[in-house]
């Protein structure tokens, strides 16, 4: 009995410790879907006001101007 106590208590030790880092990953992959979110969203604003200004060249082709 005595060499089956450690074993549990790593045992328990590890399931702790996957069931920590299921959450982190689970909270992780719902932030990077928000993230992605927003970014298409600044995407498409950005988009938006470059069709607005007329302008023909997106602004992150365009030259800088001091080239």
């Amino acid at each position: 009995m005595d060499k089956l106590q450690p074993l549990e208590e790593g045992i328990a030790h590890l399931t702790r410790m996957v069931e920590e880092l299921s959450d982190i990953v689970a909270r992780q992959e719902q932030e990077i879907v928000r993230l992605k979110s927003r970014v298409g969203m600044l995407l498409e604003r950005e988009a938006e006001r470059e069709v607005a200004d007329g302008s023909s060249i997106p602004l992150a082709d365009q030259r800088p101007p001091h080239w």
